[in-house]
């Protein structure tokens, strides 16, 4: 099974158990370094999928909360680099399959000729890249195939539907379906036309479909629980960890029974 296969394959166990997978978003190297394996390992046992954010200084599709544990982790000295070899020296690795979010600038500036094999040996399945448009987006396709890493795109309510159609056809791991147009952080509300625009994308999809951005509360999740097969977990359990608080609780205590 190639990496990018595992995020799927868990994504699928979670959904056939009656429920949407929890995909797990915490920023690398918050709330402190010392502490960042800890918290990963409890993650990693709640969540079905984690993603770890790369702290940058200008993270466009974040909130407010992303922004402020970005800034943090920046200024505790974290990277790209750093958050790899923290990857690398796991032992035993974290249960639960790993993306990393990252917007293009600190990839390009690693080296997308060391780039793939330094996520593989991280033990890392595939990457999230927000800015990154598909249109542009070949030479990282290129450069992840070979490894057999993920590249998962985003789709919005106000994708066209051909392009709906494109995208979920070339995206690896899961579809990420972002629950409104702005930044994360927002409490969505989980309105009928959220749950309708999920089922377009489920529709057109050959892998399975995650919603985010907004996604606080067991109720949000059992809302949008029959459209798609997860649901990211990102602004709030950034709070969680910055208020010093169980990680691993607050993810269990999203999902019902």
């Amino acid at each position: 099974m190639k990496p990018r296969d595992t995020i799927s394959a868990a994504i699928q166990v979670a959904r056939a158990k009656g429920q949407p997978a929890i995909v797990a978003f915490m920023t690398g190297g918050f709330p402190d370094r010392t502490s960042f394996a800890k918290h990963l390992h409890a993650v990693a046992d709640a969540a079905d999928v984690v993603e770890i954010g790369v702290p940058f200084t200008d993270p466009m599709a974040d909130g407010t909360t992303i922004q402020r544990s970005s800034r943090a982790a920046l200024a505790a000295g974290t990277t790209l680099k750093w958050i790899l070899a923290e990857l690398a020296a796991q032992s035993p690795k974290p249960k639960a399959p790993i993306l990393l979010m990252s917007y293009l600038n600190p990839l390009l500036a690693f080296g997308l000729d060391e780039l793939p094999q330094a996520a593989a040996k991280a033990g890392v399945s595939g990457f999230i890249i927000p800015d990154l448009p598909f249109e542009e987006s070949a030479d990282m396709r290129a450069a992840l195939e070979p490894v057999g890493l993920a590249l998962v795109q985003l789709v919005t309510p106000v994708t066209p539907p051909e392009r709906l159609a494109m995208l979920c056809k070339a995206s690896q791991g899961f579809v990420y379906a972002v629950t409104m147009t702005g930044t994360t952080g927002k409490n969505v509300a989980v309105p009928e036309e959220v749950v309708e625009y999920m089922q377009r994308v489920k529709a057109v999809s050959p892998i399975p479909v995650c919603a985010g951005f907004g996604i606080r509360s067991r109720e949000q999740v059992e809302r949008m629980g029959p459209a798609v097969d997860g649901v990211v977990v990102g602004s709030a359990l950034v709070e969680v960890l910055e208020r010093g608080e169980d990680p691993a609780a607050f993810l269990r205590g999203l999902k019902s029974g």
